[in-house]
């Protein structure tokens, strides 16, 4: 049986500052075959990759990124000289290289934004099992869903609902992707007989990694690809 894919974590957040090119860069280095980070929408309709819906803990600015007109937001330094890099950025530098789980921070238009590049860049020749859209906001995901209906989309929980996996299928879902802290055994078996796919965030520990191994799971996101790969064969 093989073990769970390893997802790098806001590209690899252990290595280097999140969500940079530097940290996509690292992630790829460090043999992950997929990376995860954060897309928000900016109200000039640019996309950039974000954790957090303030500036403080991860940049040197604060606040509200909206509240910064895109130039100043482009000026901050996001750890080690960084900046916030554009989805465009981040996609012309993995090219292709790894796959790309990209969630969704954001409402009120970022689904059709991501939808609109991503739709281009599948024309453009990247294949879709190397694309994972995803967001704890359900209605966006199923927005997304409408707009790009060929693009796999990742439902993510931090809970167990009462319905189990039943969300996830109700929006025709690749994957349900759980926080570690709520990995039920029910659940994941509810998933699997669905279809689904079983990702969880977030795992840095060896042994963590094979206890979720036993269980059936399928990936995990975790900030350190380097310690886990020698595990992931």
């Amino acid at each position: 049986m093989s073990q769970p894919l390893l997802i790098s974590h806001r590209g690899a957040r252990g290595l280097a500052p999140e969500n940079t090119l530097r940290a996509l860069e690292a992630g790829i280095l460090a043999g992950a075959p997929w990376l995860e980070f954060d897309v928000q929408r900016h109200p000039s309709g640019e996309l950039f990759l974000l954790h957090d819906l303030t500036l403080d803990r991860s940049t040197n600015g604060q606040g509200l990124p909206a509240e910064l007109s895109w130039e100043a937001l482009r000026a901050l330094d996001a750890g080690l000289g960084e900046r916030l890099p554009t989805l465009d950025e981040a996609l012309d530098l993995i090219d292709q290289r790894a796959g790309v789980n990209i969630e969704l921070k954001t409402w009120d238009g970022t689904a059709a934004a991501v939808a609109a590049k991503l739709r281009e860049r599948v024309a453009a020749g990247w294949p879709l099992e190397k694309l994972l859209v995803s967001s704890f906001h359900l209605p966006e995901l199923f927005e997304f869903h409408q707009l790009a209906p060929e693009i796999p989309v990742g439902a993510l929980l931090c809970g167990v609902p009462l319905d189990w996996a039943a969300c996830a299928s109700e929006l025709q879902a690749a994957s349900l992707n759980l926080s570690s802290e709520f990995v039920d055994a029910r659940l994941v078996a509810d998933a699997k007989s669905r279809g689904l796919a079983v990702y969880v965030y977030t795992v840095n520990d060896p042994e963590e990694y094979l206890r979720l191994a036993a269980l059936g799971v399928d990936g995990v996101f975790t900030d350190y690809p380097d310690r886990l790969r020698p595990l992931a064969v």
